[in-house]
């Protein structure tokens, strides 16, 4: 697998639009619409995982902020997908990976990431901290991790 960073001058960009419009995850197309519309911004990314055939099988985001109003948290690895065919061959921990690595290369200390999920990041080494209301009034779990 190979993951890249990427922002909207990247040849991948369009593809990756298509692809999370089109992914089986009702937030893909909300991630499509974001990037068409220009919401990624100086540091920001799209983190991309294609397989060996240039095939792209799973992406993540590292952004400022996510869907909770009125945290001061910063940045959030968000967006988290990884197509079917490609799933337990822990390609969510190299995604996430890949962000924390750009994080600290950034000087973040922390890196944070909101999710209904419960029992998946724990074992990535994030911590949940708090639980608030995301946008649309569903009860979300916020997570840090240190880098």
């Amino acid at each position: 697998m190979i993951i890249s960073a990427i922002k909207d001058d990247n040849t991948l960009w369009d593809s990756v639009i298509e692809y999370a419009q089109h992914c089986s995850w009702r937030a893909g197309p909300v991630l499509a619409k974001n990037m068409r519309e220009g919401h990624f911004s100086d540091w920001e990314r799209v983190f991309v995982a294609q397989d060996n055939k240039n095939k792209l099988a799973g992406y993540c985001t590292l952004a400022k902020t996510d869907c909770i109003p009125a945290l001061t948290y910063t940045p959030y690895i968000g967006y988290m997908f990884v197509g079917e065919q490609y799933r337990g061959r822990r390609l969510s921990q190299k995604l996430i990976q890949s962000a924390l690595k750009y994080a600290k290369k950034l000087r973040f200390s922390k890196v944070y990431l909101v999710s209904g999920e419960k029992g998946l990041y724990e074992k990535y080494g994030f911590t949940k901290i708090e639980e608030k209301k995301n946008l649309h009034g569903q009860n979300e779990q916020i997570f840090v991790i240190s880098i």
